[in-house]
């Protein structure tokens, strides 16, 4: 986006903040050109502008454009065929854990359905780790999980404090599980939307009492070495929490899967 807030078209000159000459060229190039296949300036099926165009726009080398060309190829956005340039893919192949193509579609979502499907992800998973947290969680972690959720009935007047805590009783219970990859995929996903209003939502007393509530089921079920009601109260958790949230936005969301 330029700096008077328009977004530039596959034609139109380089925006001024290319005149600064980002340190990094090609990663510079690729989050534009991410930016632009998203939001459908270049849409699947269509050939990306020929190097020297991509260049002039940019206003630089033809080096520096196959570089990024190479760093869209391998975020799944783009096929260089022998013949017929460089294709946008369809959505489908696009890698929705990367950084830049998750936080561009989550941008251009007006529908939330990407952010349904981050919680729907974060949901499954979270569930999981919770069922496995209350069989082998030791009373060192029982015990952490039992401040933690009394630390947050101390800080619901506090929001900003109080989701500091949140995180770290979903990453207590993420790392019990044993389950890195589990927990990495969650920390990724969260990591892109941690900032995001749309994702977030409100921040409020009341809130913060309801959510944790929810906590506080998950960590006595887990307490009592429960995995199939830890699994529950996790489930229940994370849907209802998104629900309120995503209420704000005006629509009630769709996470019957």
């Amino acid at each position: 986006m330029t700096a008077a807030g328009r977004r530039p078209t596959e034609d139109s000159p380089a925006p001024p903040e290319w005149a600064r000459r980002p340190t990094n060229l090609a990663k510079a190039v690729t989050a534009e050109l991410v930016g632009r296949i998203v939001r459908g300036v270049h849409p699947p099926g269509t050939s990306l502008p020929p190097e020297p165009a991509l260049g002039e726009t940019f206003s630089v080398s033809r080096t520096v454009i196959r570089e990024a060309v190479k760093i869209l190829q391998e975020k799944g956005l783009v096929q260089v065929r022998q013949g017929a340039g460089t294709m946008v893919t369809q959505p489908a192949t696009w890698n929705m854990l990367d950084e830049l193509v998750l936080a561009a579609t989550i941008a251009e979502d007006e529908t939330l359905a990407v952010l349904d499907d981050l919680v729907v992800t974060r949901r499954l998973l979270e569930s999981d780790m919770a069922q496995v947290a209350a069989r082998t969680a030791d009373q060192d972690t029982i015990d952490r999980l039992r401040a933690l959720v009394d630390r947050m009935d101390q800080l619901v007047d506090d929001p900003l404090a109080y989701r500091e805590q949140d995180r770290a009783f979903h990453d207590t219970i993420m790392q019990a599980s044993g389950n890195r990859i589990a927990r990495g995929v969650v920390r990724s996903l969260e990591s892109q939307v941690i900032n995001t209003a749309r994702y977030m939502g409100r921040i409020e007393r009341a809130l913060c009492v309801a959510s944790n509530r929810g906590h506080r089921r998950i960590y006595e079920r887990i307490a009592a070495h429960d995995p199939a009601g830890a699994a529950e109260a996790m489930f229940t958790h994370i849907t209802e929490a998104w629900l309120v949230r995503r209420n704000d936005n005006g629509d009630p969301g769709r996470l019957e899967r």
